[in-house]
């Protein structure tokens, strides 16, 4: 059953059940997916303004791709602290989880419009990322709150990497995804910290070595696919 009933003041009252969360995430990840989350936060890039510089193909290319990186990163990320949320029975530590991953649709639709002013796309395989990175918070949840908030504190922290490799690469005149890149990293910073102060432990050299095994695998595909 997805649901029990209880009687509260005289009225039946319905009880969500786990087929209900699970159903639930399936809805987010669909949006998340299909581009139709919006940001709550202003577009860091700002409207289009006349002397913005224009980039040659090559330079637009480039910075595309390594948006679409960056867009990547944040499915997967969205998707890792909504599956750790699933299962945390922390209410304290899921609503870290879940802030977490609100501002992460932020940083979606902010990739996503600048892919869009540089007349790309996001990657094909969205929704393998989407769905290895679910399963890994899932699976990360059962190895206890500080171990949960020690995957979110190692992924933003190559998250962060990542975001400073862009900055250095990213075509010097294009200032408009240097804004968007700019706050992704100042707001991942905030969310290691986060994580930190509420008890994060540092994970195995193993582990941190898999996930930097993995991310490689991601952004080389992602950049071009």
């Amino acid at each position: 059953m997805t649901s029990t009933n209880s009687l509260e003041n005289g009225r039946w009252r319905r009880r969500a059940g786990p087929l209900d969360g699970l159903l639930s995430e399936i809805g987010q990840a669909l949006q998340v997916l299909d581009g139709t989350v919006s940001h709550e936060r202003a577009y860091p890039a700002g409207p289009a303004r006349p002397d913005d510089p224009v980039l040659s193909a090559d330079e637009a290319r480039h910075a595309a791709g390594l948006m679409r990186v960056n867009h990547v990163g944040e499915i997967c990320a969205q998707a890792l602290y909504r599956g750790q949320a699933l299962m945390c029975r922390d209410a304290s530590v899921r609503a870290v989880l879940l802030r977490a991953a609100a501002e992460e649709t932020d940083h979606l639709a902010w990739c996503r419009r600048r892919l869009d002013e540089l007349q790309s796309r996001p990657s094909l395989l969205n929704p393998l990322w989407y769905a290895g990175s679910f399963g890994l918070g899932v699976a990360a949840s059962r190895a206890g709150v500080p171990y949960n908030l020690g995957f979110m504190a190692e992924t933003e922290r190559q998250v962060e990497e990542h975001l400073d490799g862009h900055l250095n690469t990213l075509p010097a005149q294009d200032r408009r995804s240097r804004q968007v890149v700019t706050q992704m990293r100042d707001d991942e910073i905030g969310h290691r910290t986060t994580a930190e102060d509420h008890g994060a432990a540092p994970l195995p050299a193993p582990i941190r070595g898999a996930m930097r095994f993995m991310s490689r695998i991601m952004t080389t595909t992602a950049y071009r696919i």
